[in-house]
């Protein structure tokens, strides 16, 4: 999206444009010139200008504005996108603060959650997806972020053009007192209707027994074309899913209980064979490597392009409360590479 001088001079008129560092342009920095400038007023009347600008570089982070309320974050990203949208197909627990505002995660702390794109496993996925930090944390916390254009140059070709030809398979496992339930995931508790929703979603499944409920298999791309930019985005949950981005004593654990095909997550080649030990060491050295991070202050709102660029969560001591939101749904079919 080209902007005209105007429309720019106009919009940085009560605003400061920076970035978190000479070296690191993700995410860019809006911040208000004072605290009489309202972020929802301005977004309403510079929207197209935020939109450029998170295409160009990924994501956009407001500071200054005092957003600490859930009410007045869902505003923001009216203002700035779309209407919030629901949280479906659940994969991590979140709790509902109002409305389609949720909690980012109920994780534990104490461990790290790896970089991944919103939802890149469902049909249906969020285009933008945005945070909003209320309490920062004693030490750590941060969302860190990485550029999924680099990281699909990061990426040796053979295994990227394999990945991309075969795509990947993720399997899920449904445990009682595991992560996670179907019940959750779906937020129902009627079967047929799981069923309708996994027909729909081409998602094959297997109902189980009391150890595991249910089994769920779902081929996707790993990698899609931006609906605006049109770069290519490694835009998947293939790396994610995968058990080898799991704490050691998780994975030992894990490996000590289970064979790969009962693992609670898992992913594979779309054919169903195993994907190498080193072809996902390489997947994940090359979102570390692009992997940068913030320090969070009460009030900001970070606005995130799903497809371009990752996020996850590090580790942190105390207490933290960062929201999230997530809009502007997109089919995968409209988006993947042929």
């Amino acid at each position: 999206m080209n902007l005209n001088i105007s429309t720019i001079r106009e919009a940085e008129s009560s605003v400061t444009i920076s970035f978190i560092s000479p070296e690191q342009s993700l995410p860019l920095v809006i911040t208000a010139k004072d605290n009489s400038i309202d972020l929802i007023e301005w977004a309403e009347k510079n929207k197209p200008y935020i939109t450029a600008n998170k295409e160009k570089y990924g994501a956009v982070l407001f500071r200054g504005f005092d957003i600490n309320s859930a009410e007045k974050f869902e505003k923001v990203i009216k203002s700035t996108s779309s209407q919030a949208i629901e949280y479906l197909e659940r994969s991590s627990p979140r709790e509902t603060v109002s409305g389609n505002v949720y909690t980012s995660t109920s994780q534990p702390k104490e461990s790290d959650i790896f970089l991944h794109t919103e939802q890149s496993f469902n049909l249906s996925f969020p285009l933008n997806i945005y945070f909003n930090c209320h309490t920062v944390a004693q030490s750590g916390g941060c969302t860190p972020l990485a550029d999924t254009r680099k990281i699909f140059q990061r990426i040796p070709e053979d295994i990227r053009n394999n990945l991309i030809a075969k795509s990947y398979l993720y399997q899920r496992n449904f445990m009682k007192f595991m992560s996670v339930s179907w019940q959750d995931c779906y937020q129902t508790e009627d079967k047929k209707h799981v069923e309708k929703y996994c027909s729909d979603n081409r998602i094959d499944l297997s109902w189980g027994n009391e150890d595991i409920t249910l089994t769920t298999r779902q081929i996707r791309p790993v990698v899609s074309k931006h609906p605006e930019t049109n770069e290519n985005c490694w835009f998947n949950h293939c790396t994610f899913f995968n058990l080898a981005t799991l704490d050691p004593n998780i994975q030992k654990y894990l490996c000590n209980s289970y064979s790969d095909q009962e693992l609670p997550n898992h992913t594979f080649y779309g054919d169903g064979s195993p994907i190498e030990p080193e072809v996902i060491e390489i997947l994940m050295k090359a979102y570390k490597a692009e992997k940068v991070t913030f320090q969070w202050q009460a009030g900001d709102v970070l606005m995130v392009d799903n497809m371009l660029v990752a996020h996850g969560r590090e580790s942190y001591e105390g207490e933290r409360l960062v929201l999230t939101c997530m809009s502007e749904p997109r089919s995968l079919d409209e988006v993947k590479v042929a």
